[in-house]
């Protein structure tokens, strides 16, 4: 049986690979990423400030959702992140329910309609898009690389501002693709000889594999990602054969079973 791969983070694997597994796969974690908080205590007050004089807060992903609730949950004066009316943002169902395990109601959420062709800034905008006036005030939740830079896309930031909304970002992660050794680097080839199929839901998680196996033949490799974005990285660093899986895990099993 051929083997798939699932590549994400150590704490947001496990679902994709129970879910896998259930589907019929032989399944297995590779993780590329390593996820630590950036946040430091004495920033506190100003993370509850910034939240405070948010009327939306955007997350653009779980971790995000999860690194800012461990956070906030060590502050002694931490009543709720969110000034009363404020609106939380997400582009899936995974953040979503992440806002939800940290007490976010379902009725403050907004995220793409379940039907949206992709689950991204793009479609969220869609559903926020007439909350934003002049001078709304929106803070993003994101997560910065190594060396402490914001990672991720501008284009939801850049509409804001379009608009004349006010935009503060924060940090709540940091992310570093994972040290591989020798023995992990001949794993990926061996993995590659017999057909593995490699699964991604982010471009840093395949920057992060192909940028500590030099000297691989990726046109030989076969990858399913979760959006058209990480699909053109694929091939840009030399995959030949990727596939995008349409959002849920349902279309993500139905996609790497037609990919096998």
């Amino acid at each position: 049986m051929t083997q798939v791969i699932v590549t994400r983070p150590e704490h947001d694997a496990a679902s994709w690979v129970k879910a896998l597994q259930a589907a019929g796969l032989e399944t297995v974690e590779f993780p590329l990423l390593e996820l630590k908080s950036i946040l430091k205590s004495s920033e506190t007050a100003l993370v509850l400030q910034t939240l405070q004089d948010s009327q939306a807060v955007m997350f653009v992903s779980a971790n995000a959702v999860r690194f800012l609730a461990q956070f906030l949950a060590k502050s002694p004066n931490w009543a709720g992140p969110f000034r009363a009316g404020a609106r939380a943002w997400c582009t899936g169902p995974g953040t979503a329910q992440a806002l939800l395990d940290c007490g976010i109601s379902a009725n403050q959420i907004d995220q793409p309609v379940c039907d949206a062709v992709q689950l991204d800034s793009e479609a969220l905008w869609q559903v926020v898009a007439n909350q934003v006036t002049f001078g709304f005030c929106v803070t993003l939740i994101r997560g910065a690389d190594e060396t402490g830079e914001l990672v991720g896309r501008d284009w939801l930031l850049n509409q804001l501002e379009k608009t004349g909304a006010k935009v503060k970002t924060l940090a709540a992660y940091q992310r570093q693709a994972r040290p591989m050794t020798p023995a992990n680097q001949a794993q990926v080839k061996r993995a590659i000889e017999e057909g593995s199929l490699w699964v991604f839901s982010s471009s840093a998680s395949i920057q992060a594999l192909v940028s500590q196996c030099p000297d691989t033949d990726w046109s030989k490799a076969k990858a399913v990602v979760t959006h058209p974005r990480m699909a053109l990285e694929a091939e840009k660093l030399g995959w030949h054969d990727v596939k995008i899986a349409p959002p849920g895990i349902n279309s993500l099993v139905a996609s790497i079973k037609s990919a096998l």
